[in-house]
């Protein structure tokens, strides 16, 4: 004998697919309108927008935040250098260690990304009706909302994740 899930459920399911299918939709949206020149990749945008977070932070913090090896972390810093979207200084706490930092440049390619996106993302929006904005709106901060407070029970205050003494996730009490 098998079992529905529970309608509670289900609707979770529904709204994980159709937020799955959004964004799908928003990544095909977003290549579209990017300078394949100076687009980076996704993972190498995820050390950008760590080091926005977080800037002068060194490279084992920095793969805590993002859940890499160091080596792998090493590679993709040693791209954006090349790129001149980060740079490497001299630690001001330890002079065997080095701090990521974004560029002038980096912070500007960001900003000009996040303008892209909000233009492609403001012209679907106007064509929806008003009601479905309100709903999107209200949808989206709680979206928000849960991932915030998922992130503050998985992360410790510095953004790297909580490992308990087997390398699994700890959550706090």
């Amino acid at each position: 004998m098998s079992t529905s899930p529970a309608p509670h459920s289900r609707r979770a399911t529904d709204a994980a697919r159709a937020a799955c299918d959004v964004i799908e939709m928003l990544e095909i949206l977003w290549e579209r309108g990017r300078d394949t020149a100076s687009a980076v990749s996704a993972s190498q945008l995820r050390v950008l927008y760590s080091l926005e977070r977080a800037d002068g932070i060194n490279l084992r913090t920095l793969g805590d935040v993002l859940g890499s090896a160091p080596s792998s972390v090493s590679r993709l810093c040693d791209r954006l250098e090349a790129m001149g979207l980060v740079e490497r200084t001299p630690s001001p706490v330890s002079r065997r260690e080095l701090t990521i930092r974004l560029t002038g440049h980096g912070r500007a390619y960001l900003g000009e990304l996040r303008a892209q996106r909000e233009e492609v993302l403001l012209a679907a929006i106007e064509a929806m009706d008003p009601a479905s904005r309100t709903a999107l709106l209200e949808g989206l901060h709680g979206f928000r909302e849960a991932v915030e407070a998922d992130g503050a029970r998985n992360h410790g205050p510095d953004g790297a994740r909580n490992h308990g003494p087997d390398g699994g996730s700890v959550r706090p009490a």
